[in-house]
């Protein structure tokens, strides 16, 4: 599933041609995806102005003229693509409708964003825009892990006590938002913690210490594009990059990349995730 890398760079894809745009038509090609669509989504949506595209968490929201915000999920394989717009230095033409083109929408400058999801695990929903962060979605979800709400006093009071592994704790939505198996993985690495350590057991260093590197691990990835492991690609539908900068996410069996380490990239199964780790650097 996109993590929180990989939806701020499909946002910032659609910036160019749906902030500050009118949805001249909108088309909804069936009923549901993961959950029922809105009734009248289409009659709804078009119209519109979309007056802002910002991202809380996993999710896109465009806010739009009529008071109503568009909430996107794009599951395990949606894809939001652009086609009648340049983007960047390329023109991308309307393509042929494919099976899976579940939503389209025609924007009044010509350029059409199109979600297409194969496996129909993403969503959409339209909501107040005034009680958008009272919704079922988006009430309980943590603060932003860019933002000024995830400061090291506020991650070191949230840690401690805690019995959970530290890695199970990131990924909880309710503790910061947006964080999934690769970033955590990559980020446990650079702090040398092992990812089945307790997190209450982190000296009040080790736990102020992870939020410069979340940061710096979601920076580096958004820079890359994201990272596209199988069905994800930018809203141009090219890929993203930083999977190639994995030090130790998927590369169970590799040589650590530390100099003079020696050791192998190892794996466990936590929650049913597979963590990955040095077991000497985060020993």
């Amino acid at each position: 599933m996109p993590e929180l890398p990989e939806v701020e760079t499909v946002r910032r894809g659609l910036l160019p041609v749906m902030e500050g745009q009118v949805i001249a038509q909108a088309l909804v090609n069936r009923p549901d995806l993961r959950w029922p669509f809105p009734p009248r989504m289409a009659e709804r949506l078009t119209g519109a102005r979309v007056l802002a595209l910002r991202r809380r968490s996993k999710y896109i929201l465009a806010d739009l003229s009529t008071g109503e915000t568009l909430l996107i999920h794009l599951g395990m394989s949606g894809r939001m693509l652009i086609s009648g717009a340049v983007v960047g230095e390329f023109h991308h033409h309307h393509p042929a409708p494919e099976k899976h083109d579940h939503v389209v929408l025609d924007m009044e400058g010509g350029a059409r964003v199109t979600f297409n999801d194969a496996r129909r695990f993403g969503a959409m929903d339209l909501l107040d825009t005034a009680g958008a962060d009272r919704h079922p979605l988006l009430t309980d979800i943590g603060p932003e892990p860019l933002g000024n709400g995830f400061s090291e006093s506020y991650l070191v009071a949230h840690l401690a006590g805690k019995n959970t592994p530290i890695k199970s704790a990131l990924l909880d939505q309710h503790l910061v938002a947006g964080l999934g198996n690769i970033y955590v993985c990559e980020t446990l690495y650079r702090a040398r913690i092992h990812p089945a350590r307790k997190a209450g057991d982190l000296t009040r260093g080790q736990a102020a210490s992870l939020v410069p590197i979340i940061r710096e691990v979601l920076t580096e990835a958004i820079e890359a594009g994201g990272s596209s492991l199988r069905d994800y690609r930018q809203a141009d539908g090219e890929l993203g990059y930083f999977q190639h900068s994995f030090q130790v996410y998927g590369r169970e069996g590799d040589p650590c990349a530390t100099p003079g380490c020696g050791s192998v990239i190892g794996r466990i199964v936590q929650s049913g995730r597979s963590s990955f780790f040095c077991p000497t650097c985060q020993g």
